[in-house]
């Protein structure tokens, strides 16, 4: 009973002061604790505390890292349409899903996640008789306005599953820590968009030779109520835009796209940062040049050319804008904090993905990265630019806390990196490996 009451001690003064606690624990300083942040080695006694057990592979943990029992931190909030997001703010609204809601193949509408940058139009404000959609630029040939019902009957209809992620996903994990939302796992989601292809459009108004770049424009407007003032407008290379799974899309599984998400008109380039797939569309422009519109230039979704240290100042001109993201996965199922008996396999899932590739293979590991397992089984994608579901189980060799981490290669041969990827001053494209806590009796 002792012990137990001297664990729930430990529990609230780590709560209340982490740095205060480790020093009256281990009697020496130690860095500043975060929610995602890191222990050093030597408050192994502590953690294992906190864990409520012993934990079989600590030596193998690498230094300063915070078990994932403790790293969790995630409370429920509901918005119209959704269901369990994690609230970051909701001016403007940004929300994600925790990892146990993305297990299904295709990610419920309730369960995307929400990444504006303003204000969306007022849903009821919205009349689909009179949306439109103009085409136009430098390098348009015929610069055009669709109406909602005319894209739908002049263009074939198309439906890929497609996975969208933002850029910043996982920024709350790097440290010096990075300006933004601070997304942990869950600023993704996977499923199937139907609309028309942007090819077609953009070929139907004619494409001049000189065309480099589109960009977009929504209906969003600024924070401000500044009429005048663009939240975001982005784009990409008109090779990705003519790629068959690039769409101008009104549908999501089935439904209309939820409003906090896009509707009633978006583009969705799959495997890029979502931040090119522009929601509440109205405008899209061809250029002859890398379009230049809010938050394409300066160090919005932008990383340094070439590696610097952590917390180094990099110039405009020294960093390159975002295109494919990095190969990533995470474990869907069970939740993190599950209770499972040494006597049993512990079976888990979980989904993976590449940006404009596929995953070659997923490993998992029970020993903090030390040694690893191939998953039995990893499924093909259901066409390119989805994310890919897989399988794995473990044999665990006594009780103790543990840690399941999953990993997964690209078809260049990419691996995950086990904690961090390199530092970068906005703190976008961390694919480190994911992790789940698992108590085992």
């Amino acid at each position: 009973m002792e012990k137990n009451n001297s664990e729930i001690g430990i529990h609230e003064a780590y709560c209340k002061d982490p740095v205060q606690a480790d020093k009256d624990i281990i009697g020496r300083e130690v860095d500043p604790v975060t929610r995602r942040g890191f222990f050093k080695k030597t408050s192994l006694m502590a953690m294992a505390a906190l864990v409520g057990s012993n934990i079989p592979f600590a030596d193998k943990m690498p230094g300063g890292l915070i078990p994932a029992a403790l790293a969790d931190d995630s409370a429920p909030f509901s918005i119209p349409g959704k269901d369990g997001l994690i609230y970051l703010n909701d001016r403007p609204v940004n929300a994600e899903a925790p990892p146990h809601l993305l297990n299904d193949e295709f990610t419920p509408a309730k369960h995307f996640f929400i990444r504006n940058n303003g204000a969306p139009p007022q849903q009821e404000s919205i009349d689909l008789s009179s949306w439109t959609l103009e085409i136009t630029g430098e390098s348009c040939e015929k610069p055009m306005k669709f109406t909602l019902e005319e894209l739908k009957k002049k263009f074939k209809h198309y439906t890929y599953a497609l996975q969208l992620e933002c850029g910043g996903n996982g920024r709350s994990e790097y440290n010096p820590p990075a300006k933004g939302n601070q997304w942990t796992t869950g600023a993704i989601g996977c499923g199937r968009w139907t609309g028309v292809r942007l090819k077609d459009v953009l070929k139907y108004c004619g494409v001049k030779k000189d065309a480099v770049y589109i960009g977009y424009y929504g209906a969003d407007t600024h924070l401000s109520g500044d009429p005048t003032k663009t939240t975001i407008s982005r784009g990409a290379p008109i090779s990705k835009a003519m790629e068959k799974e690039s769409l101008i899309a009104w549908a999501y599984e089935g439904e209309d796209i939820p409003h906090y998400n896009g509707y009633p008109l978006r583009l969705v380039m799959g495997g890029w940062p979502a931040s090119v797939s522009g929601k509440w569309l109205n405008k899209i422009v061809i250029r002859n040049k890398v379009h230049d519109g809010k938050k394409m230039t300066g160090q919005s979704y932008r990383v340094p050319c070439n590696p610097v240290a952590p917390g180094t100042k990099v110039a405009n001109e020294d960093m390159c804008v975002i295109e494919s993201m990095p190969v990533k996965s995470l474990i869907t199922y069970p939740k993190s904090g599950v209770t499972h008996k040494l006597s049993k396999k512990f079976k888990f899932n979980g989904k993976a993905w590449a940006g404009d590739r596929k995953v070659k293979s997923m490993e998992v590991s029970i020993d903090f990265g030390a040694t690893w397992i191939k998953a039995k089984k990893l499924k093909k994608p259901v066409n390119r630019l989805a994310w890919q579901s897989w399988e794995a189980s473990v044999k665990f060799p006594k009780e103790g806390y543990y840690e399941v981490w999953a990993k997964a290669t690209d078809s260049s041969g990419i691996s995950q990196p086990t904690i961090l990827p390199g530092w970068n001053p906005r703190g976008y494209l961390n694919n480190a490996c994911h992790r789940i806590a698992v108590q085992v009796v």
